[in-house]
């Protein structure tokens, strides 16, 4: 099976073609990685490549309850603990670092901090808060070009926290799912009269350059997400050709990967891997034979799963073995502590 050779991530030898996706766990008690968290990895390090839940790059990003965060030393620290479980079993581990701009709300920030989006336009919807329950998203603030300067600023220094502090192998900037960097994409979320709304690759290009001049382009990936509808986002006129715009002007830069969510729309995914050239991680709801046959078809490179990861610390034994997949329990996704967490049991190894 082709999920089961060995393959090259620029300078990072992967062990096999599974990826682990990002997938909110809310396990991070006061925003900061902790022993539990670095268990949760360590079990699942038989994946090729993990990438761990979004993980903000700022006080101003901590938009849910209970994220991680990357932006101090003392969180750091703590994501340390992760990447030595994964490391010790062979695994490699990329943080996706990302800002939930809009998606947020005062009940989970620290204070001080600020609700910051591309323009003053509130996202339709609720978000859980841990003191209030859930509570609708308010009106963000637009942000200045000053603020624009400083939050592409706090991405390079928590990507260089991640990989000179943390120990991870690289780093994924979260350009999907309606968060910071998709607002900036996205028309129905920005609507600025400056560079960064006439021209809304501006931000996205900038920040991306500036993580992997400070980091290597080679420990960089990107993650987009054309056609979704998460976070209050949609799609708009001509998205095929601007996602494929954004893939080639991005080639040159020459990331680690770029990770597509696979919304099953237009002609997106096939500009996407013409123009950007690199690593194609393909993701969203594939099965093992899905996976087999478009890898078979040069369609991508690696392949994500998501939930099998989350029932299954050992899903890739499990699949090498044809050993039945265990079921998640969805009541203790984003609940505190260990239930539905680390305890599921690894059948395979």
């Amino acid at each position: 099976m082709k999920l089961f050779e060995e393959y090259k991530l620029g300078p990072i030898q992967l062990k096999n073609k599974f990826v682990m996706a990002p997938m909110t766990r809310s396990r991070a008690i006061g925003n900061i990685p902790n022993d539990l968290i670095a268990r949760y990895y360590g079990q699942r390090s038989s994946a090729g490549l993990i990438i761990t839940e979004a993980t903000s790059s700022s006080p101003n990003g901590l938009g849910y309850a209970r994220i991680p965060g990357l932006f101090s030393l003392e969180q750091a620290r703590g994501w340390r603990l992760a990447t030595d479980a994964v490391h010790a079993k062979g695994g490699k581990i990329f943080v996706q670092l990302f800002h939930t701009g809009r998606i947020s709300h005062p009940g989970n920030l620290p204070p001080g901090a600020r609700i910051l989006a591309p323009s003053a336009i509130a996202a339709q919807g609720e978000v859980w808060t841990d003191g209030q329950g859930n509570q609708p998203f308010p009106v963000p603030e637009a942000m200045t070009e000053k603020d624009i300067e400083s939050t592409i600023q706090e991405f390079v220094d928590s990507a260089k926290l991640a990989v000179t502090v943390a120990g991870f192998d690289g780093v994924e900037l979260h350009a999907a799912n309606g968060y910071l960097i998709e607002q900036f994409l996205n028309p129905k979320s920005n609507q600025r009269g400056d560079i960064y709304g006439t021209s809304r690759l501006e931000f996205p290009l900038r920040l991306t350059t500036a993580v992997a001049q400070a980091i290597g382009s080679d420990r960089t990936g990107i993650r987009i997400s054309p056609y979704g509808t998460f976070n209050d986002m949609g799609s708009f006129e001509g998205v095929d050709a601007f996602y494929g715009e954004f893939a080639a002007r991005l080639a040159p830069l020459g990331l680690a990967y770029i990770h597509v969510i696979d919304h099953g729309q237009g002609d997106v995914k096939r500009l996407v891997r013409e123009n950007f050239k690199g690593t194609y991680i393909l993701s969203q709801g594939y099965d093992i034979p899905r996976a087999e046959a478009e890898l078979a078809e040069g369609r991508g490179d690696l392949v994500a799963f998501g939930k099998p990861f989350i029932a299954n610390p050992d899903f890739v034994e499990r699949v090498r073995k044809g050993i039945a997949l265990s079921e998640m329990n969805a009541a203790t996704l984003y609940s505190a502590g260990a239930e539905g967490y680390v305890d599921y049991e690894a059948k395979a190894i």
